[in-house]
């Protein structure tokens, strides 16, 4: 598949097959995330590969939108390591080019992949730090939950809006409201 194609049908998969992800995939999506732009190059990450069933059902518990983990075969969680950076503010960042560039190569490799937010809402933040046992200085950020697909999406045809495209200045027609 061709890079723009790769963009353009990933979608967000939520249900898959009992087959299970081989670990060298595993090991290519991990190696996709710590390929990701970050900062000044500070790389701040931890990934942290859940693969237990009792685990991934433990986050539907603080996780309003986690009722497909159970059904994934693996999930990966981006944390950001506040002793890691060295261009602070950021973090959250490069955690999100990691997540990006994981969902992106999870398509690529014909696997299907949905992005779980974990940070900065305070509930799911403490946990996925409880289940994980996270030290204070690791943030959770994000957590995919990866497995071949056991559903097809259509893509969208709506995504390019030329309105939202500017050259060298942001020029908006305000909206009058009437009434």
């Amino acid at each position: 598949m061709q890079i723009l194609d790769i963009l353009k049908t990933r979608r967000s998969i939520r249900k898959y097959t009992s087959q299970e992800v081989p670990d060298e995939m595993i090991r290519n999506l991990l190696e996709a995330g710590m390929y990701a732009p970050s900062a000044g190059n500070q790389q701040p990450w931890h990934f942290v590969v859940i693969r237990q069933k009792e685990t991934l059902q433990r986050v539907t518990n603080f996780h309003p939108n986690a009722k497909m983990l159970p059904g994934a075969q693996v999930a990966i969680l981006v944390c950001g390591d506040h002793s890691l950076e060295t261009k602070k503010g950021y973090w959250m960042v490069d955690c999100a080019a990691a997540t990006q560039n994981i969902l992106i190569a999870a398509h690529g490799m014909g696997l299907g992949a949905v992005w779980l937010g974990i940070y900065p809402r305070e509930e799911r933040m403490e946990g996925m730090r409880k289940l994980t046992g996270l030290p204070a200085h690791v943030d959770p950020f994000s957590l995919i939950a990866i497995g071949y697909p056991a559903e097809q999406k259509p893509v969208p045809s709506d995504r390019i809006k030329p309105e939202r495209i500017h050259y060298e200045t942001l020029m908006i027609v305000p909206k009058h409201k009437h009434g």
